[in-house]
Parts: C-alpha cells; structure tokens; sequence
C-alpha cells in the first residue's frame, strides 16, 4: 500500500464515521496526506485528521480520533490504529500491504515518483543566460545544475515547461568583448574596459582562421566582424559545454531578436497603454514606484538608446504573449536588486506578480582545493568555469553537488571530498546503493533466483525490521517529488537519497540476505527480497535522474 493509497482509506473511513454520526460531510477535504512518524515506534503512518476536523464538527479531537481508529481496523492491510496525543492516529500496516510497495515501485519503473500535482500550469524557466562574452563561470554552472533538476522536477509533478537560456548578445558589453578579441588578433593590450584570458586569443584566432581578410579591413569594419563572428563562436562553445554537462534548452533566445523585430517598441506601447509611462529630462521612464519599486526606471535614454531595463521588460512580454502563465527566472546573488524592479514591471504590465513571475537567487560557489578556494581558470584567468569543475571532479560529482544545497546558501566544493571513493562523498555514497542493487541482481541471476512475475509475489514475507524500514523509505519520493518542484527546491530529492533510501539499503542488505548461499533452496522469500532490492534500484535511479545524475551499475 502506498501512502497515497492509505491516505485515501483514511478519508474513506472518515466518510463512514461522518455518515454513522450524522455529521456533515462537506467539510471533509477532497484530498489528505499521511506522514511518517519522526520515531519509528509510533507506527508506521500518522494522520493529523481528527485533529483538522474537530473544530468543524464540534467534537473533541480524541472522541473524533477514536471514532476514526475504529472505522480503519477495519480496513483490509490496516494492522492497528493508535490514538496518540491530542488526536493524532498512529497507523501501522500488515506486512503484505506494506510489502505490495516492492511490487508497485517494480511494475511503475520510470514513472515511479512522478504525479499531476501541477498539472495545467504552464511555466518558463530561464537559467543560466551567461553573457556570451566568455565561458560559463562556476555561478553559471550552479544555475545549470540546479536549473535543468528544477525542470526535471517540475515535469515529474505534472507542468508544462519550457527551458529558456537568453543570450544577452546586444549592448555595450559584446564592443567591449569585440575590441578585446581585435586587440588581441593585432597582438595589443587589452582594452581597459576589455575582457582577458587566453580565451579570448583562442576565439580571436578563430575568427582570424574564418576571415583571413578581417585585419586588413578599418578598424570599425574589424571590430564588427569580430563582433558576429566573435559572439557565433562564444554561443557555440557554451551550448557545448553545457551539452557536455547534460544541460539541453527548448529554446536559446538572443537579445538581438528583442531589437530587431521591434518588440522593444511593443513592450514600451504596451506599458503606455497601461498608463505607466512618462517623460522627464528628455527619456522615456516607467513608473515603477507606483509598485513598491525603489526608484522610477528609464527605458530609453535622452539619446534615444534603450536600456537594459526595456529589453526585460520586451522579454518578459514576449515570455507572457507565448503564452507562459509563469515565468521563472534564476539569478545570481549579485542580481538581489532585480527582483523589486522585475516584480513592479510585471505589475505595470497588468500582471499579479506573485502569480506570473517568479525570481529565484542562487548564492555563490567556491571550489576548494587542499582548504583554499580555487580564483584562476587556467583558460578564463580571472573565475573559475565549468570545464574547470568538471575536470576537478567529474560531471556526476558536480551536478550532484551543486544540487544537494538549497540554492540560498552559499558552498564550498571540496575537490578532495568529492573525488574520494569513501561514503562520506555524498554522491559516492549514494549512487553506491545503485551498483550495489545491480550487483544483487547480478549475483541472484547467477543462482537462477528470478522475481517471477507479479502474482507469485509474496509480500506478506517482507517482515523483518528492515525490510520495513526501507519500504517507507521508498514509499516516501512521490511526496518527496512534488514537495521539491513546488518549493523549487532539488536538494530535497538528494537528501532524500542520501538520509532516507541509502541509509535503509545498506541495513536491509548486511541483515537480510537476497541470494540463497551455498545448497540452500531457493525460495518465495529470496524472491520477495529480491523484489525490494529491484524496487531500491528503481527509486535510486529515478531520484538521481532528477538531478541529472547516472545511477552506474558498477563502480
């Protein structure tokens, strides 16, 4: 019995108490949960119910309670009913309804942990968008980990999402990446506004390879080649380099596009519409105060040059208009000050920016090295990037780090922990279990123990402590799953990996045993036993998906 399953003979019973008594059933909700007790030795579920409907009712907690605890003994897979407290119900299962789990979990595969909890809500989820002027820094790379598990996650619960990256590819910031990469192709300095790094050689020299013409043109003719040229080579090196780090987009959208199908002018029209625009001192200004905004925001300069500021907003119209009910959009720690001007234009666009718009900040990364933080990128010179973590500790180790810490703390990455074979590396410990299930499997099929198939299960042979222990364990990633999209937070499902599930195994493992030894028969216990390992299996794989993580078979 999942715990879905029993929330819903809990809500059953309620109907019949409320019936037997008379009282009135509009106030049941249409849905409850059920938890797992924080001490193992008050059952194996609790139930706050009674407690919720009292006041409702008028009747006291405990007589609700009792009331309650009597409808489901009767209930088929019900051991015992406890009344604890004030009103809480301590619910214990007999072994085959909390043993049938195994079977669900095997039968369910992939689809095991995904629910319709979001169904019909339609979100954009932009992350990452590094400028396309160097490689993507180690703060990128947390918003890829965590970015492209919140996605997962999301999907998982039901959402439609769209991924987005935005390349910011227009403004000051791509001249000065432009005469970088020309002064460094005529072999001068660097700008002093410009951008180093041997990066920066390696793209001129590209771009000198593609256009062997390009020094013998003026300066600005250059410039403008190195620009298109300079900017095409950066885009591709990063979509790479997040391919190769598992992250894919739907959509890659550049800034350019804003400005060239003049949706800058659309966003600005349609702000005025809304009566949010003014003029002062030659620009053209938003009214965000009227919002909670600190200060007024210009959107197009006394010069006539738009900021960046009109080109969020066109993002953001243009975000709404292809129909996402919910954008969210994850910054780094230094963009803090965004959110109050980004939720007041939502605001003056017509929107509820508590419903619409969403803007998640991520704290700084370090990577450490023998105690120090790591500053120089032996390519980038002055941060430290993706290519320089994943050569550090590998794809699966960074992915899994980045996402195992709420997003809101800042964390050190030590190279030296998560490189160790050791189970006080986290992901070591964790996709351990996943070998350790496939090398069960393994050995079971070297014997010719095999599950069979499903009507030949036994689970009412799952009875030991532990196997009970890590049923619930497993019984717990639906809730663990919709718990961390809505709360936009993937560390849930790793912690939940690592407390919860790892832990269980290995005890269930070096207690119970899954292969007959030696002579021994093969029998219906071996079989069931071996249904939970596969069960174990599926939950570790499905869980470390989310996160972007490989389950290996051996290690």
């Amino acid at each position: 019995m999942t715990p879905a399953e029993l929330a819903e003979v809990v809500l059953a019973a309620a109907h019949a108490v409320f019936t037997q008594r008379g009282l009135d059933p509009s106030v049941l909700p249409g849905e409850i949960t059920v938890e797992r007790p924080r001490n193992p030795e008050h059952g194996d579920y609790a139930s706050t119910l009674a407690l919720q409907l009292s006041k409702k009712v008028g009747r006291p907690p405990r007589e609700l309670a009792g009331a309650l605890a009597d409808e489901l003994g009767k209930a088929p897979g019900v051991k015992s009913v406890e009344i604890a407290g004030p009103g809480f119900l301590n619910i214990r299962l007999d072994a085959a309804a909390a043993g049938q789990l195994a079977r669900v979990i095997v039968e369910a595969g992939a689809e095991y942990g995904r629910s319709e909890r979001l169904a019909g809500q339609r979100i954009n989820l932009e992350f990452v968008s590094a400028n396309p002027t160097g490689p993507v820094h180690i703060g990128g790379v947390r918003w890829a980990a965590v970015g492209d598990a919140l996605s997962r996650l999301l999907r998982a619960s039901g959402a439609e999402v769209g991924t987005e990256y935005y390349f910011n590819d227009a403004g000051s910031q791509i001249d000065r990446f432009a005469r970088s990469l020309l002064a460094a192709a005529k072999g001068e300095a660097v700008p002093e506004d410009g951008y180093g790094g041997a990066y920066i050689a390696e793209i001129a020299a590209e771009v000198q390879a593609r256009r062997p013409d390009v020094l013998s043109l003026d300066d600005a003719a250059a410039q403008e080649v190195f620009r298109v040229e300079g900017v095409a080579l950066m885009f591709d090196e990063i979509r790479s380099s997040l391919r190769d780090f598992g992250v894919e987009f739907d959509t890659y959208f550049n800034e350019k596009d804003l400005h060239d199908r003049g949706e800058l002018d659309l966003a600005l029209a349609r702000l005025r519409e809304q009566g949010h625009i003014f003029e002062a001192e030659g620009a053209t200004w938003l009214r965000t105060t009227e919002f909670g905004d600190d200060k007024d925001r210009v959107l197009r300069k006394s010069n006539g040059e738009w900021t960046y500021f009109a080109a969020d907003c066109a993002y953001y119209l243009d975000k709404r208009e292809r129909g996402f009910e919910r954008v969210v959009i994850m910054l780094g720690a230094d963009h803090h000050g965004y959110i109050g001007r980004m939720k007041a234009m939502a605001a003056c666009f017509g929107d509820d920016p508590e419903r619409n718009l969403e803007i998640l900040i991520g704290q700084l990364v370090n990577l450490v090295r023998d105690g120090q933080p790591m500053r120089m990128s032996k390519r980038a010179g002055t941060v430290i990037t993706l290519e320089d973590l994943v050569e550090a500790i590998g794809v699966d180790a960074a992915r899994y780090a980045l996402a195992r810490y709420s997003a809101d703390s800042p964390i050190d990455i030590d190279v030296e922990l998560w490189t160790r074979a050791k189970n006080d590396n986290p992901v070591y410990y964790v996709q351990y279990v996943a070998a350790r299930t496939a090398g069960a499997a393994r050995n079971a099929a070297e014997v010719g123990l095999t599950r069979g198939d499903g009507d030949a299960f036994r689970p009412e042979l799952l009875s030991h402590e532990k196997e009970n222990e890590l049923l619930k364990a497993l019984a717990e990633l639906p809730a663990v799953v919709a718990t961390a999209a809505e709360l936009r937070e993937p560390h849930r499902v790793a912690r939940y990996l690592e407390e919860s599930v790892a832990p269980a195994y290995h005890r269930f493992y070096d207690n119970c045993r899954i292969s007959p030894q030696g002579d021994e028969e093969i029998t219906d216990l071996h079989r069931a036993r071996l249904w939970l390992n596969d069960a174990t299996r599926t939950v570790i794989a499905n869980g470390l998906h989310l996160l972007g993580v490989t389950a290996p078979e051996r290690m």
